[in-house]
């Protein structure tokens, strides 16, 4: 099996607006080849929030930049850069940009695999 590093330069990739703050795809099949996983950086300006809706996959939410705020099980915690979630199929999480300030994230979601 012969493998390929590829470089993916983050920067040149267009950003999409949504409610839920900005994004884009940063690791997936178009790109890499990656047929189980996508990795997708968020931004969120002030004020602004991200739900990773339950669903029946693992996903891992990373801050990279910034503040916020992290809902897990109906609990806040205050987060900044260097914080991460881990969450199982079938959990959900909420992220918000701290007032004042916003927030880069990395979110990667992985397919359960089969027992």
């Amino acid at each position: 099996m012969t493998t390929t590093t590829t470089f993916i330069d983050t920067n040149k990739l267009p950003r999409v607006k949504t409610p839920q703050g900005d994004f884009t795809e940063i690791l997936n099949d178009q790109l890499v080849g990656a047929k189980n996983v996508l990795g997708v950086l968020r931004w969120l300006s002030s004020g602004e929030q991200f739900t990773a809706a339950a669903s029946d996959k693992h996903q891992l939410l990373y801050f990279m930049e910034g503040k916020g705020r992290i809902r897990l099980e109906g609990k806040d915690y205050e987060v900044s850069r260097g914080a991460g979630v881990y969450l199982g199929p079938s959990e959900t999480a909420t992220i918000q940009a701290a007032e004042g300030a916003s927030a880069k994230l990395f979110h990667l979601t992985v397919p359960q695999i089969p027992k």
